[in-house]
C-alpha cells in the first residue's frame, strides 16, 4: 500500500513538473501576447451592453469594448478584435483563435471544464423580458412554461441552455439574430425571454415596450467573467488587472456609463 501511495504522488508530480516544464518551454501566452505585440479579444458583437457590432463601419463599441482597450494598454500591445458566436465561445479559445472571449460571457461549470475564467466582473441572473402589457403573465417559471407561450432565444448560448433544462411545455423559438431578438416579442412573434437582468435592464430602457420582470429576483444566480484558455500565467495577469479595475473604480465608472 505505500509503495503504491508512493507511486501515485511520484508520478503525480512527475506530471506538475512535465506541466511546468512545458509551460516555460513553450512560453505563457501572456509570454506570447507580448512576443505577438497584440492582444486578441473574442466578441459577439451582439450582447449590449458589452458588445456591439455596427455592420456598416465593422466598429465594435461597449462595455467590453473599453476594457479590452484597457487591457491592450495595460499590456502595451495592439488591440485585435475576432468575430465569435455564443455556440463557438469554447472551440475558439481553445483554438487559439483568441487570447480573451469578453462580451458578457457567464461562468458555468460546462465551460469551466474546457477553459478558463477570470475572477468575476458583474452578479446577475436569468429574469423574464416581455411585454409591458403581459408583464403580469410570466412572474415565474410556472406561468412561463405553457404551451401556448412562445420563449424566444439566441443559439448557442447560457439562455438557451436555461430554457431547455427549465421548460419542457413552453415553446422554444431560436432566433439567429441576438441583435433584433426584442423586436419579435414587441411584434408578437414571440411572448418572452429569459436573460441576464443586466441584458433585461437595459433593453427595457431601450424599448419603451418591453419591460423586465423582477431583474433584482431572478431566477438563479449568476456571473459574468472572461473567458480565457488554460494558462495559469496569463489568468493571473488577467485576474488582476479585473481586481484593478474594480477596485479603482474603473470598471464601476464604465458600467455606469453603458447603462445609463
Amino acid at each position: 500500500m505505500r509503495l503504491f501511495k508512493w507511486t501515485c504522488a511520484w508520478l503525480m508530480a512527475l506530471c506538475l513538473t512535465s506541466a511546468a516544464y512545458a509551460q516555460s518551454a513553450t512560453g505563457s501566452r501572456l509570454d506570447q501576447i507580448l512576443a505577438r505585440g497584440t492582444l486578441r479579444v473574442g466578441l459577439t458583437g451582439d450582447y449590449r451592453p458589452f458588445s456591439a457590432l455596427d455592420k456598416t463601419t465593422g466598429t465594435y463599441t461597449g462595455l467590453d469594448v473599453d476594457m479590452a482597450n484597457a487591457l491592450a494598454s495595460a499590456l502595451g500591445v495592439k488591440l485585435e478584435i475576432v468575430a465569435t458566436k455564443w455556440g463557438d465561445l469554447i472551440n475558439d479559445v481553445n483554438g487559439d483563435r483568441f487570447d480573451v472571449g469578453m462580451g458578457g460571457i457567464s461562468v458555468n461549470l460546462n465551460r469551466q471544464k474546457l477553459a478558463l475564467f477570470s475572477l468575476p466582473l458583474m452578479r446577475t441572473g436569468k429574469t423574464p423580458i416581455a411585454r409591458c402589457t403581459d408583464r403580469g403573465k410570466y412572474q415565474t417559471l410556472a406561468t412561463i412554461d405553457r404551451p401556448n407561450v412562445k420563449v424566444i432565444a439566441n443559439p448557442g448560448g447560457t439562455n438557451e441552455a436555461f430554457d431547455r433544462a427549465n421548460l419542457s411545455k413552453a415553446q422554444i423559438v431560436i432566433f439567429p439574430d441576438n441583435t433584433k431578438i426584442f423586436e419579435e416579442i414587441i411584434a408578437k412573434r414571440a411572448d418572452v425571454m429569459i436573460t441576464d437582468a443586466v441584458e433585461a435592464r437595459l433593453q427595457q430602457k431601450l424599448h419603451k415596450e418591453l419591460c423586465a420582470i423582477h431583474p433584482d429576483q431572478p431566477f438563479d444566480f449568476g456571473e459574468l467573467a472572461y473567458l480565457l484558455p488554460r494558462d495559469s500565467v496569463w489568468k493571473a495577469y488577467v485576474d488582476q488587472f479585473v481586481h484593478l479595475a474594480q477596485a479603482s473604480g474603473a470598471y464601476p465608472r464604465l458600467t455606469a456609463k453603458w447603462l445609463e
